[in-house]
């Protein structure tokens, strides 16, 4: 596919440098493009999840409030039922999301629930996320601090988090 050194080049009056060769080679096939979705791009650490608009990554500007209310559950009764039932999920894929996927939803929902269960303090985990999705959508602290809002009512919050993930455009029980 490639020329040996001993080849000479397809074209009448074309050399070829072999010490600092460049690409396309005239006359050469050339290898098929990639198809396909990476999951990750270790050369740039980077990965393919969908990045903020630029108008969200700028930093300085007044910030913005919620889009749904603190108590407003009946607005998705499913995630609010999930949430109520089983808010380890709910929490696993929040902060998918708020991680940019560097952590998977089952990671997060594992210890999650593992600090439910064994310390009944989960909230104090959670609400360190509720400060990441404000961060990352420069919203602002509402109705109070973050851990305040989880240790008063862990369902509603999660609610209100998963509810601004859907109305920003992520589909968080997909982690995107």
């Amino acid at each position: 596919m490639y020329p040996s050194i001993d080849e000479q080049p397809k074209h009448e009056g074309e050399s070829y440098n072999y010490e600092n060769p460049s690409y396309p080679i005239p006359g050469y096939p050339q290898p098929a493009a990639a198809v396909g979705v990476p999951a990750y791009d270790a050369y740039n650490n980077t990965n393919n999840y969908p990045q903020m608009p630029l108008q969200q990554q700028q930093q300085g500007r007044h910030p913005s409030t919620w889009t749904t209310g603190f108590c407003g559950c009946c607005e998705d009764c499913s995630s609010c039922c999930l949430t109520c039932w089983c808010p380890c999920i709910t929490f696993g894929q929040i902060a998918e999301i708020a991680d940019s996927g560097s952590t998977s939803c089952a990671v997060s929902g594992t210890l999650y629930g593992l600090l439910l269960y064994f310390t009944g303090c989960a909230c104090f985990y959670s609400c360190f996320y509720r400060k990441r999705l404000r961060s990352k959508f420069n919203m602002e602290e509402k109705p109070c601090g973050d851990c305040l809002v989880h240790c008063f009512c862990e369902c509603c919050a999660l609610c209100q988090e998963y509810r601004e993930l859907r109305n920003r455009g992520f589909d968080p029980s997909l982690g995107r």
